[in-house]
């Protein structure tokens, strides 16, 4: 099996196979939140805070992190934003944009061993990303997009993700700490998206040596009934190999998919965790019926 280890300074997480589906929670992203960008530009992290500690209670392994907002210092933003959370949880973190500078900020305040998210395929942006991961000693996503875009066909993209794991290797970092994410299209749109992302996830597996992520929620895009739709899908795929995905912890349908997968892929030893989260509570006694004293009644009844 495959292990990719990511920790916070005081817990280490590994994301492989044979464990638990590491479920990244993806709340802390302005993107499409006017309120939090709002927020997080002005220096309010208070949102950012409910955020982050509703989303562990709710089973988040780690949390990514994105300050993606428009005409802000990001790297700035990013790296307060990574101090605050971190300050608040012991899960590992994420660190999320699409500027690398922000990347650096992100790596140079992190303690632990981060995950970032992302690199492409795109000759500059490996340049640019794979010497700051292997200077942090940092995990990765790989994108499995490059200079022509995202390719409809799964071929291309499994091609893409193999170009960034041999890219990766150049530059001393091993496939373990590599990723992948197959890109998932919109099943409405695509009928064979899930089929393809389902082999994807396989191949890469077998032929990379890599785990794999996802944003989970593509899938059902501008569908309805959507968390029905994301939960089926991530207990399909985790049976294919992907073995992350960004998320919202929040949703409990798609959580308990996921708990449910782990037991069925015997990632639940003896069922453990599906049982404490869904045992039903013993019924309530009525006065009496467990004392002495309600014995010694029923005993004179009897007499």
């Amino acid at each position: 099996m495959v292990d990719t280890v990511v920790s916070s300074a005081k817990k280490t997480l590994i994301i492989a196979n044979d464990r638990p589906f590491c479920i990244i929670g993806e709340r802390i992203n302005p993107t499409g939140r006017k309120k939090l960008a709002a927020e997080m530009a002005a220096g309010d992290f208070s949102t950012v805070e409910r955020d982050a500690l509703a989303q562990v209670a709710a089973g988040a392994h780690m949390l990514d992190v994105n300050a993606g907002i428009p005409l802000a210092d990001e790297p700035a933003i990013l790296a307060s934003t990574i101090k605050l959370v971190q300050s608040l949880v012991d899960v590992p973190l994420s660190i999320d944009s699409s500027i690398v500078e922000a990347l650096a900020a992100g790596l140079e305040v992190y303690e632990g061993r981060a995950l970032v998210n992302s690199v492409t395929g795109e000759e500059e942006r490996l340049e640019q990303v794979l010497p700051l991961i292997k200077k942090y000693d940092a995990a990765v996503v790989a994108i499995s997009n490059d200079e022509t875009g995202i390719s409809e066909d799964p071929e291309v993209r499994f091609q893409v993700a193999k170009k960034i794991v041999n890219h990766a290797q150049d530059y001393g970092i091993k496939p373990a700490d590599v990723v992948i994410d197959p890109l998932v299209m919109p099943i409405g749109a695509l009928g064979g998206a899930g089929r393809q992302v389902f082999r994807i996830c396989q191949r890469i597996q077998e032929e990379l040596g890599c785990n794999t992520t996802c944003g989970a929620s593509n899938i059902s895009f501008g569908l309805p009934n959507r968390h029905s739709m994301n939960g089926v899908f991530l207990a399909m795929a985790a049976g294919f190999g992907l073995t992350s995905a960004i998320m919202n912890p929040l949703h409990e349908e798609e959580m308990g998919a996921i708990m449910a997968s782990d037991v069925l892929l015997a990632k639940d030893a003896n069922c453990a965790r599906w049982i404490r989260k869904y045992r039903e509570p013993a019924p309530e006694q009525t006065a009496g019926s467990e004392n002495g004293e309600g014995r010694r009644e029923r005993r004179r009844r009897r007499a």
